[in-house]
């Protein structure tokens, strides 16, 4: 059942090698469009290193403030795999060997595991399971959901998972200006003002030449967003309005070209 309330995510990344600039993070941007596309609120995007302590101060500020939290990097046999501890850490509680996964580790492993295989077992206390197929379960606990830093298996995981995440979709409307954004800012202010709930974005693109401005409106109530842009478009100048796309039945998407 879809639910009415719009529920609130943050998104932690684990990994030195994206905070040093060795590895170009590609799973944030893919966690935050579809996260997006289902409908949450993401609230918080965070990159950690591979350290207990930071990530569990971390999972201590957002497991009471967010009703999702989605960890990503750090969950393999090396010594620097310390998202789980740290995990762990920031709940409060022990790691334990979950045995559906040391099942899992044996088959394809075989018996006995060695102390580096059985270490990706090793989670913490309460954590539950859900099944992919031809893949290790993805592990979660409380309102927080481990998934692998690999690219091609965190998108196959989250896919797997996803529509436990689906809420009301977002909708979207835009409008092409040529004009700067210093001419119509007062007016943007008014139409916070008169739709407290509307998302409005500003995105100025100085590089383009036919059109400076880029206008987003997101609701979840497509005549809350049609009434607010109505609202913009008799008040902003007619002539510096090159185009409006109404509002799209659907995910938004970044602001950009027309075409």
């Amino acid at each position: 059942m879809i639910s009415d309330r719009t529920k609130t995510a943050a998104l932690l990344t684990v990994g030195n090698e994206i905070l040093s600039g060795a590895v170009t993070d590609s799973n944030s941007p893919y966690i935050t469009r579809k996260l997006r596309a289902l409908g949450v609120d993401l609230r918080r995007v965070v990159i950690l290193p591979d350290e207990v302590d930071p990530i569990a101060e971390e999972i201590s500020f957002c497991k009471k403030r967010f009703d999702w939290i989605f960890i990503g990097g750090g969950i393999g046999p090396t010594h620097d795999d310390v998202t789980v501890a740290g995990v762990a850490k920031g709940l409060g509680v022990p790691l334990t060997r979950h045995p559906e996964i040391v099942r899992h580790l044996s088959e394809r492993y075989g018996s006995p595991l060695t102390s580096v295989q059985a270490k990706l077992a090793d989670l913490p206390e309460g954590t539950q399971l859900f099944p992919v197929k031809d893949r290790l379960p993805i592990p979660y606990v409380e309102n927080i959901y481990i998934f692998p830093g690999i690219p091609k298996q965190l998108v196959q995981k989250f896919e797997a998972i996803q529509e436990w995440f689906q809420g009301r979709p977002f909708h979207v409307a835009k409008i092409f200006l040529q004009i700067e954004e210093e001419e119509i800012a007062e007016t943007l202010n008014r139409a916070v003002i008169a739709f407290p709930r509307l998302r409005l974005g500003s995105y100025p693109h100085p590089e383009r030449s036919d059109y400076r401005v880029v206008l987003t409106l997101e609701s979840k109530v497509v005549e809350e967003l049609d009434e607010a842009t109505r609202f913009l478009l008799v008040r902003l100048p007619h002539e510096a309005i090159v185009q409006v796309l109404e509002a799209e039945k659907g995910p938004s998407r970044t602001a950009g070209d027309p075409s």
